[in-house]
């Protein structure tokens, strides 16, 4: 695993070192063709209640719109640090942002989803007020490719319930919702290159190795779905990836009994039809009871697709079109 702190600087992009500018908050935030919504991703954080931060785009060589939207951005706003390369991938990209970063806490920002007005600064004064906490995450709200709001999804809070359902194969984490301790991630060496899609599980693995992790019970962002986001490539992983993350932390004690690669998320589907479509009538109807007819229609088409002969399918789907909202 190569290690943050062994990584070299790239010239071009050293930091700037001085210390009575350093922001209490450091947004990291890769990019990779996004156009469609990488606006509002930005716009969020410069919205933010709480305002010492810096935010740090790389954008990881996009071929769309992606980095014109950056630059505008960028010129408009003297707290955005932008830098542009070719495409290496995710695990080298979030390094990259981590060695420019300057502040005492690191949040992660993905380029489609949407920060909530108050994250950083309920999440900063939790972290201040919780020296023994590494990582903070928090609940989440799920919305579609639109921003319609489907449901609310939340995590379990405290270390001790995290760490127990790990050892079920629950993941209580979202990666986009973490504000993390820079100098407790530089501790653990950063983000394991060798590892392109499960560097996250990797990471949180690590950190709870030197101190306790939590979630805020009151949602942080709100995570689109859509199938090229990050969060949701994470669900088509060779099963070897998470298996190697898993090996290791049950080597450290993390995890009590020697486990296979069936670590799952109670919000995301695995890549296997079943799970694909049980999930397509669970969006389906939290789109539904959120009153959002048209995600509750293409969800219904994409289960009927999935799975012609359910009964449930057809149930969505036909509820979709016809059926009454239910009372709020």
């Amino acid at each position: 695993m190569k290690s943050i702190d062994r990584l070299p600087q790239h010239p071009e992009h050293q930091p700037d070192h001085r210390e009575q500018t350093r922001p209490i908050v450091s947004v990291l935030m890769a990019v990779h063709n996004t156009e469609r919504f990488v606006g509002q991703a930005i716009e969020s954080i410069l919205q933010q209640s709480f305002r010492d931060f810096e935010l740090i785009v790389l954008d990881d060589g996009s071929t769309d719109r992606s980095l014109p939207i950056l630059q505008h951005y960028a010129a408009q706003d003297s707290r955005i640090r932008l830098i542009s390369r070719e495409n290496r991938g995710i695990p080298q990209t979030r390094n990259e942002l981590l060695r420019e970063a300057q502040g005492e806490f690191i949040a992660v920002m993905d380029s489609d989803d949407v920060a909530l007005p108050d994250r950083l600064a309920r999440q900063v004064a939790f972290l201040q007020q919780s020296p023994d906490v590494v990582w903070v995450g928090g609940a989440f709200q799920l919305i579609d490719r639109e921003g319609r709001l489907m449901t609310e999804i939340p995590l379990a809070e405290r270390n001790e319930e995290i760490r127990s359902l790990l050892q079920a194969g629950q993941v209580s984490f979202l990666h986009p919702t973490a504000l993390m301790r820079r100098s407790a991630v530089l501790q653990v060496g950063g983000y394991d290159e060798s590892l392109p899609l499960a560097e996250d599980l990797d990471l949180w693995l690590r950190l709870s190795e030197i101190g306790a992790l939590a979630n805020l019970p009151k949602a942080v962002v709100q995570y689109r779905l859509h199938g090229n986001s990050i969060c949701d490539r994470y669900q088509a992983l060779p099963p070897h990836e998470v298996q190697t993350v898993l090996d290791r932390a049950w080597q450290k004690g993390l995890i009590r009994d020697k486990p296979q690669a069936t670590v799952v998320c109670g919000w995301r589907p695995t890549p296997d039809r079943a799970s694909r479509h049980a999930f397509a009538v669970k969006y389906g109807w939290w789109a539904f009871g959120n009153r959002q007819r048209r995600s509750a229609l293409q969800y219904g088409i994409q289960a009927v697709a999935l799975n012609p002969g359910s009964l449930e399918s057809w149930n969505l789907l036909a509820c979709a079109l016809i059926k009454p909202f239910p009372v709020a």
